[in-house]
């Protein structure tokens, strides 16, 4: 029997086509795949448009709404689901959905650097790369990023590059396989599932700030968050977790009426016990902030958005237990994988 998989289309670059003043959105999931399905017959394809913008305009009720016709798919016998969307925010959303509940099947958003109009456009590969992930027996009930050959966990990854092909990486992180010769390479094992979260449920959105420090910042962006009544925050600090002296009282501040976050402008790892002065990690933990462990600034704001969005609990402690996971997902890296032992 051919495994039934979903391919939904929420627009983006791989969507897009020039109209003379630069890409604008124009195919849907059934354009985007019909060279898939020609060259696919393995595999039963089902299309669906949920959307056709750029990802900058995605927003938390429409991914939470694309987690529940996954959902949906999944307990109606469906083997894996591919998502389609630009890659602003290809990251964010890949993790938010993983958030939302890793159903039991694969989950592979993709997109493409280039439009489809372009002399060699990468969404084609793409495509076809997510099917053979999604439809691969080494494919776990996880959430994945592919993009130019390479699988990545939704939590690890990052876009780290404007416009070059390979401008997803998973940073610290082995990537989860990669694809040679029409065949998916597991470097690596799927992930445990992450502490989940609930959909808003009709709750009025929260406010999540992210703060970039900067060379000798000064506080008017916190008096102003203060005054606008601002929900949450992540600091995104300098190196390892530093801010200048002079902002660490303003950030204890902060976390003693709201959630505030610390993480590293860098994208890399928290350090949470190694430098001791004022306005350096162990005194801004000390002051109530809490630690980011490994996720980037726009993963630690989905996070604890989609916490307050839930609603449920001591949010500040499910963050950290999550933070916490994520992180320990970084620092007990599985060896790389050689192609020859590896699952396929």
């Amino acid at each position: 029997m051919r495994p039934k998989i979903k391919i939904i289309s929420l627009g983006g670059t791989i969507s897009m086509r020039s109209d003379g003043a630069g890409l604008n959105p124009a195919l849907g999931a059934e354009a985007l795949t019909a060279d898939l399905a020609r060259r696919t017959p393995r595999a039963q394809l089902i299309r669906q448009d949920l959307g056709r913008a750029a990802s900058a305009n995605l927003d938390f009720p429409l991914v939470e709404r694309l987690a529940g016709l996954i959902a949906e798919f999944a307990a109606e016998g469906g083997h894996g689901v591919i998502v389609t969307q630009g890659t602003d925010t290809l990251e964010e959303t890949a993790f938010l959905t993983e958030l939302l509940g890793t159903p039991s099947l694969p989950v592979a958003f993709t997109g493409a650097m280039r439009g489809a109009s372009a002399d060699s456009p990468d969404g084609p590969a793409n495509l076809a790369d997510a099917l053979t992930f999604v439809t691969s027996p080494s494919a776990g009930a996880e959430v994945v990023v592919v993009m130019n050959g390479q699988v990545h966990a939704a939590r690890h990854v990052q876009k780290t590059d404007t416009t070059a092909l390979d401008a997803f990486s998973s940073r610290d992180h082995a990537p989860r396989g990669r694809l040679h010769e029409g065949r998916f390479i597991a470097l690596r094992p799927a992930f445990p599932p992450l502490p989940s979260v609930a959909p808003a449920r009709g709750r009025a959105s929260p406010r999540v700030w992210i703060a970039t420090i900067g060379l000798d910042m000064d506080e008017t962006l916190f008096t102003l968050g203060e005054d606008a009544g601002i929900d949450g925050w992540v600091i995104a600090a300098l190196g390892a977790g530093h801010v200048p002296e002079k902002l660490a009282p303003v950030l204890g501040r902060l976390a003693s009426r709201a959630p505030v976050v610390l993480c590293s402008r860098t994208g890399g790892i928290l350090c949470e016990r190694t430098y001791g002065y004022a306005g350096a990690e162990i005194d801004l933990l000390s002051r109530g902030l809490l630690g980011g462990g490994s996720l980037s600034p726009a993963k630690a704001r989905v996070a604890l958005l989609a916490l307050l969005r839930d609603g449920r609990g001591d949010v500040a402690r499910r963050f950290v237990q999550l933070a916490v996971a994520v992180r320990d997902d970084t620092l007990s890296n599985a060896p790389y994988s050689p192609p020859e032992t590896a699952s396929s």
